[in-house]
């Protein structure tokens, strides 16, 4: 058989490897890749309205596909075994008929042979299928280098440039900095900052939340500015104590799209001193707020409270509320985490907030449900009564949640010895130790556990939601969408004679 051509191979894989930033070694293994299962489907379309398809599922392993750049073409080749009768041609070849070429050919020797069919016996479908295994080969390697490059990363903020504007999200490209080209990334809307001026070629610092799958968009890499990882990273970058680890940032709350325009963006850190004579709160604030402001400027003017924690939730609590002055902190319900805070009249707007977004925030940075009071009109007798109700009710609910889960522990274990009874006298095939299963493997239902949803302040009451971190955020794993896609049969009809390789870019 003679080397079947392919105009232009060469610029081929050279265009396709720039447009996917992908090597030309990877371009060549898709390529051949999808040859092969080109003339998988040409052999398969010989038997179409004759027979019964004779193939199995691995019945083409010992074929494989050779490129030759030079000439621009390539074939098909098959490993044969060589015996003395042969069963099968594509497998077998008899000795006599290689010791006509090598003498010394011997049974069981292995020989090559071309097998390629001719340009014009190669067929529309085979040619549809060649460009179909090819296009989603080249996305397969495309996602797999976007996970590894970025999926490890042990920064997870990066530098990204503005591309262009897709609806309401902004594509941007970024680079994991090893050395690769850029890679396009998605910013969506609610991850955007209010105050940023998205505009071309414009710079930002954004954190990597996820590599995942998009349908008929391939591999994707989502991106934040809203994510407290990114204010995380930028004080470890201004104050050299974080980085010395002599202070640590403890929690972080941020509100970076607030529910209301007439509310800017607003976040609060605490943070913490493993040594004593090192003042946290003066570390990250710099001389004259130098290394704040440095911050504040990066998140285009959000205002950052930088308050000192402490292992006393009292004393946690009241930091939390700065700028305001509190006179008290009563833990009415630890156990509940429920916490009133007295304050003195000209205190209780600021202690609350526009639009209740500082209490808010200090609910989430401690984790205590926070009543703002007034301090001059507080009943100590009537709120405990009112608090003593709130604790009995909580404590019903939990009663109640407790003897639910016993009660289904009960149900799951004689249901659990119901089953043991009935396989004892009726055992299946798999209890034998002597059976092997044919590969499948039976996985037990599971319940995902529910999430508490974040209950939404009334007037001054505001519970807490949040959860203490490290100097580092944790990211979700990148989940993966399926994907398709088929071109349409009108498109294929339309080829002929060899592959349409061009096409599959």
């Amino acid at each position: 058989m003679a080397l079947v051509l392919l105009p232009g191979l060469t610029n081929l894989i050279e265009d396709i490897s720039e447009e996917k930033k992908l090597p030309p070694q990877v371009v060549e293994a898709a390529l051949r890749e999808a040859l092969l299962k080109g003339y998988e489907r040409y052999r398969r379309t010989l038997y179409l309205g004759i027979s019964e398809d004779p193939f199995e599922e691995d019945y083409f392993s010992n074929f494989d596909v050779a490129l030759d750049l030079d000439e621009e073409g390539y074939r098909v080749l098959a490993s044969k075994i060589i015996v003395e009768e042969v069963e099968s041609d594509d497998h077998q070849i008899a000795l006599a008929e290689v010791q006509q070429v090598a003498e010394d050919a011997q049974i069981g020797d292995t020989v090559v042979l071309d097998v390629t069919p001719e340009k014009d016996d190669f067929g529309r479908m085979a040619a549809s299928t060649t460009k179909q295994v090819l296009a989603q080969k080249l996305r397969d390697q495309q996602r797999r280098m976007i996970q590894e490059e970025f999926a490890d990363l042990e920064d997870p903020v990066l530098t990204a440039r503005v591309i262009r504007f897709e609806r309401q999200s902004v594509i941007m490209g970024v680079s994991s900095g090893l050395g690769r080209p850029e890679v396009e990334a998605e910013l969506p809307r609610r991850d955007q900052l209010p105050n940023d001026n998205y505009r071309a070629n414009a710079t930002f610092k954004v954190f990597l939340k996820e590599v995942s799958e998009v349908a008929r968009r391939g591999p994707q890499l989502f991106i934040s500015r809203s994510n407290a990882g990114l204010v995380v990273y930028l004080f470890e970058n201004e104050v050299p104590e974080i980085q010395e680890g002599s202070v640590r940032i403890v929690a972080v709350a941020r509100e970076a799209n607030p529910p209301s325009r007439s509310v800017g963006p607003r976040t609060k850190v605490a943070v913490d001193s493993v040594e004593r004579e090192v003042d946290p709160v003066g570390a990250c604030i710099g001389a004259r707020g130098s290394r704040i402001q440095q911050v504040v400027n990066e998140l285009r003017g959000e205002k950052i409270d930088v308050i000192r924690w402490s292992p006393d939730p009292g004393m946690y609590i009241a930091n939390s509320l700065s700028p305001a002055r509190v006179d008290m902190v009563r833990l009415v319900d630890p156990e509940g985490q429920h916490a009133h805070v007295l304050v003195p009249p000209d205190q209780l707007s600021l202690a609350i907030g526009r639009e209740g977004q500082n209490v808010r925030l200090a609910a989430r940075l401690t984790g205590w449900k926070l009543d703002i009071k007034n301090s001059s009109e507080y009943d100590q007798a009537s709120e405990d009564e009112k608090v003593a109700e709130l604790i009995a009710l909580r404590q019903e609910d939990e009663a109640l949640q407790a003897e639910a889960e016993a009660r289904l522990a009960v149900e799951q274990a004689a249901r659990a010895e119901e089953d043991a009874r009935l396989r004892e006298l009726y055992p299946l095939p798999e209890d034998d130790e002597e059976y092997v299963g044919d590969g499948y493997t039976y996985q037990a239902p599971f319940e995902e556990a529910g999430e508490t949803a974040a209950l939404e302040p009334v007037d001054a009451e505001v519970e807490g939601d949040g959860s203490q971190m490290g100097s580092e955020t944790a990211v979700e794993p990148p989940g993966e969408e399926a994907e398709t896609n088929a071109q349409s049969d009108a498109e294929l009809a339309a080829e002929d004679g060899a592959p349409g390789l061009a096409e599959a870019r």
